[in-house]
């Protein structure tokens, strides 16, 4: 497997398709996931002409684990330093969940000279809820801003339950593994830092054409997060996915695909 070393830290990842094609894609996934968890969407994005590029940042997949001080600007700079070890130009870059904000992170920071086009996969740019967005993390509010996220990512009793999930349910657990592993200290401080961050003001000022997808069934907010991020953006774009949880390329990969594939085409 590939990979970049970068001020201690490394990165890996995987190629797929033709490597010199024209069309390329990253894809970032969410918060401690392997780069597997894109394993439904990797043949139909070769099928439609692109270079694929599945990364697992450090503590991800088969990265090292994630050292102590990671932060949102950390991810920001670590993909800055892949895009720019890789020499990418003109790359598409979809994010699930923490791997979402991660774009904005790096937009926020790098700006879009290097991208073309972003998706965004079940996040909410805003976690924390506030009266002017109710479209936050369910139950996190500013009383809890700082003990909230303390011991792991709580449970909120929305979404569909496990044992209802059938083939949703082994589609992500085969694409993600194991998924009920203790969190490290520094993940759990990157998770605080993810939570209280505002991306709102950056997607105000992203020059890209911007889909946001949700799932009907989040278990962590309400599925109107798309269009209200995609109201914000100057070309933006939003999709909730039926009968879908926060999972949602991976328990509903056809839909999702679907629409990847037709929105992608059109920002070509």
């Amino acid at each position: 497997m590939p990979s970049i070393e970068f001020d201690g830290d490394r990165i890996d990842y995987t190629v797929h398709g033709d490597g010199g094609s024209s069309s390329c894609v990253i894809l970032l996934a969410g918060f401690t996931a392997p780069a597997t968890s894109w394993r439904y969407q990797i043949a139909s994005l070769i099928q439609a002409g692109h270079c694929v590029i599945a990364v697992d940042l450090p503590g991800h997949g088969t990265a090292p684990a994630m050292p102590h001080g990671t932060t949102m600007q950390t991810r920001a700079e670590l993909v800055h330093v892949l895009i720019e070890k890789l020499d990418l130009q003109g790359a598409a870059i979809i994010g699930g969940s923490m791997g979402g904000n991660t774009i904005w992170s790096y937009i926020d920071t790098y700006g879009t000279v290097r991208l073309r086009a972003a998706v965004v996969v079940d996040q909410t740019p805003r976690m924390l809820n506030a009266p002017e967005w109710a479209y936050g993390f369910y139950g996190y509010d500013q009383d809890a801003v700082d003990t909230f996220f303390a011991d792991g990512i709580p449970s909120t009793g929305h979404g569909t339950p496990i044992w209802k999930r059938g083939m949703r349910l082994v589609r992500l657990l085969t694409a993600m593994g194991r998924v009920d592993r203790e969190l490290s200290s520094p993940e759990l401080a990157l998770l605080n830092d993810h939570a209280k961050c505002d991306w709102r003001s950056t997607i105000r000022s992203c020059d890209l054409p911007v889909l946001f997808v949700a799932g009907s069934d989040s278990e962590f907010w309400p599925s109107a997060h798309a269009a209200a991020a995609a109201a914000l953006a100057p070309n933006g774009a939003s999709i909730v996915v039926p009968r879908a949880g926060h999972a949602t390329n991976m328990e509903r990969p056809h839909s999702v695909n679907k629409a990847v594939a037709g929105f992608l085409d059109s920002a070509s």
